[in-house]
């Protein structure tokens, strides 16, 4: 079997049909995550939201520490969960599109981040729990990822999606009233962060050195200049312009 070609990047370029492949697997897994959050819910709300209480994240507490990887799971009411499931799904699969694997640490890294900064930073004896620190943290790397993986394609959703919801950043500042916003803003910067640690690493391109042809000593003959030969655009200058354009191509994520 051939191997796959690399593209002026150094890296494999994603087919369609190995696109469409992951954008199916990234439906699913936002399905799966919301349909445990809500049936984490359902259970929260038969016990009287004693899970929001028992694993909330509260600043200071030791206890409360390993409760980072479950306080986004949980939410205090139906509106809660409700505000919050929209926009998870949302940002979550376009987050996960380009790559399940990659997304999953991105979650883990999101969720570190958001409940690392309420638990240094929050004032009193606040209990927090929710999915708005993941939905702040997709949001981020989504606005972000096409810059530093050089894709076109992702730059504009980046755009489009930070034009459309700049709002959020509302409430990711202080004295936003009734809402976590240090967890907000852990998330965020958990996304952004993200993007630069999972971006797409670009191999390094072998280094190729010009090779002169020698005219032998006492040869007269002369040689062919860059227009000569039968037909047109097959002369080297022709090729270092194809080259040039199949680089700033790839640089575009176009290949």
């Amino acid at each position: 079997m051939d191997a796959p070609k690399r593209n002026r990047t150094g890296l494999v370029p994603m087919s369609p049909e190995q696109m469409i492949a992951e954008a199916r697997k990234a439906f699913f897994v936002m399905f799966g995550l919301l349909a445990v959050v809500w049936l984490v819910q359902l259970a929260n709300w038969a016990d009287h939201y004693a899970l929001a209480r028992d694993y909330a994240v509260v600043s200071g507490d030791v206890g409360t520490l390993p409760d980072i990887l479950v306080a986004p799971l949980l939410h205090w009411s139906w509106a809660h969960i409700e505000s919050n499931s929209g926009p998870l799904f949302v940002f979550g699969f376009l987050a996960a599109y380009r790559g399940v694997v990659r997304f999953l640490g991105l979650t883990l890294l999101i969720a570190l981040s958001s409940g690392l900064v309420v638990w240094f930073f929050e004032h009193g004896n606040v209990a927090t729990v929710g999915a708005s620190g993941l939905i702040f943290g997709y949001f981020g790397y989504v606005v972000v990822r096409g810059l530093f993986d050089r894709h076109l394609i992702d730059t504009l959703v980046g755009i489009v999606m930070g034009a459309s919801f700049a709002y959020l950043l509302t409430v990711a500042v202080p004295g936003t009233p009734g809402v976590s916003w240090l967890g907000h803003l852990g998330g965020l910067l958990g996304g952004l962060a993200g993007a630069w640690l999972f971006r797409d690493r670009r191999a390094p391109r072998p280094a190729t050195a010009a090779i002169t042809p020698r005219t032998p000593a006492g040869d007269n003959t002369p040689q062919p200049g860059p227009g000569s030969g039968s037909g047109s655009g097959s002369g080297p200058g022709s090729d270092s312009a194809r080259a040039d354009l199949y680089k700033e191509l790839g640089d575009l994520g176009l290949l």
